[in-house]
């Protein structure tokens, strides 16, 4: 059992990198708004709009595009308060494409409940699963669930430092500042072939979070949307730099990825004047700078299929070699056909001519996100995975020993005292 910070590090500094030289992914990423259509004015049910997600996450995977991703969110005007329900559904309906969130609440979601939900759906989906973990940008969060948006970045840190455990040891006793304290817990089912998701840790401005990333060696996804390119070339930099410092390979293998809005049409003036309605109209973006002003100085690529390309070209010019581009396609109120039609010229236009590109000028030692298949394979190499069998059913199912067949049996497991 791993009960010290100290011996955290030196157990990652000897894992193998999970990453592998490989090509650049890129997906599709929705925050699932249920926003008015300022063009037609018609404002869609949660129903309707739910179901077009639903939609737009097989049409990404027909139309060629390596991940699809879903936000969670609380409160209205939003409807993706349970991703893992959501993502269920999409991969019963899916062969390929790599479902994810963006971004899972590390905040105000319990560990506990973040490991099992997770778990469960990664058995579901074959593998098919990683996830990002944020604070969220909505303040009344905190108190529905009942925690303090005051303690937000500590509750980030201690929650994922415990979901970490959780994921990485049958058995678990752990106290901390912001939870009940555990004492011989198990949580259930254990990760496939008992390899947790890969976990990205989004943050938009914070480097306590990239710092993280590093010092465990998970993704760091720099979410770029709204501000401007700078603020992210200093995080992402933060992140590499220490990414090695924490031993766990070179700046190359570090795991970056980045988010940017996009609007395409075949013609850039095409893209500018559909695009402008509902960037005006966006409670994101009305009262800030103008359109042009944004594309220029901000990740949002508004403009024809090469635009967009050079413009992600561009970004590795900024950010070095990263490893997977998300899309967000549906913001502030595009109608449904609109959306599919942005995944469909993406799919044909952009995508093809990206991968060409880049697979001439990527360094041959840039990383690609892990599989689930990578990680099983850095972690057991040519030996047999392992497939956790419970112990019999003890009538309480938690007394004495490690719940699992193949545990030492002269582990034993306290567990708390009942009065």
């Amino acid at each position: 059992m791993v009960d010290s910070m100290d011996a955290i590090i030196e157990a990652n500094k000897r894992q193998t990198p999970p990453a592998r030289p490989g090509p650049m992914e890129f997906g599709v990423m929705s925050v699932s708004d249920v926003t008015k259509d300022p063009v037609s004015g018609y404002v869609p049910s949660e129903a309707e709009r739910l179901q077009a997600t639903m939609k737009q996450a097989l049409t990404a995977e027909q139309a060629g595009f390596d991940v699809f991703a879903i936000g969670e969110h609380h409160n209205p005007p939003f409807w993706s308060s349970s991703p893992t329900t959501f993502l269920a559904a999409v991969a019963a309906q899916t062969k390929r494409i790599t479902l994810s969130t963006s971004t899972s609440l590390i905040t105000t979601n319990d560990p506990v409940n973040l490991a099992e939900q997770y778990a469960v759906l990664q058995h579901v989906a074959g593998g098919r699963v990683d996830l990002m973990l944020g604070r969220g940008n909505t303040a009344p969060v905190y108190p529905w669930f009942g925690k303090d948006i005051r303690q937000g970045l500590p509750l980030a840190l201690e929650n994922y430092n415990l979901l970490h455990r959780l994921w990485h040891e049958d058995v678990v006793d752990w106290s901390g500042k912001f939870r009940t304290a555990l004492q011989g817990f198990t949580s259930i089912p254990r990760p496939l072939d008992d390899v947790p998701p890969f976990v990205w840790h989004g943050s938009i401005r914070t480097p306590e979070i990239a710092e993280q990333a590093a010092y465990y060696g998970n993704g760091f996804f720099a979410n770029g949307i709204f501000w401007p390119v700078d603020h992210f070339r200093r995080l992402v930099a933060l992140y590499r730099n220490r990414f090695v410092h924490w031993g766990h390979g070179s700046e190359q293998q570090a795991v970056v990825g980045l988010g940017a809005q996009v609007f395409i049409s075949k013609h850039s003036q095409d893209a500018l004047d559909g695009f402008r309605p509902y960037f005006d109209f966006s409670p994101v973006y009305r009262g800030g700078p103008s359109l042009e002003t944004m594309v220029e100085q901000t990740p949002l690529m508004v403009g024809s299929p090469q635009q967009v390309i050079d413009r992600v070209l561009e970004q590795r010019e900024v950010y070095g070699d990263y490893a997977r581009q998300m899309f967000l396609v549906d913001h502030g109120g595009l109608p449904a056909d609109m959306v599919e039609r942005q995944l469909d010229l993406l799919g044909e236009y952009v995508l093809p001519v990206l991968r060409r590109e880049l697979s001439e000028i990527r360094d041959p030692k840039a990383v690609a996100t892990p599989s689930h298949q990578d990680m099983v394979k850095a972690r057991y190499g040519d030996q047999e995975v392992r497939q956790p069998k419970p112990n019999e059913n003890r009538g309480d199912n938690v007394t004495g020993t490690s719940p699992y067949t193949d545990s030492n049996p002269e582990q034993r497991v306290e567990l708390p005292k009942v009065y």
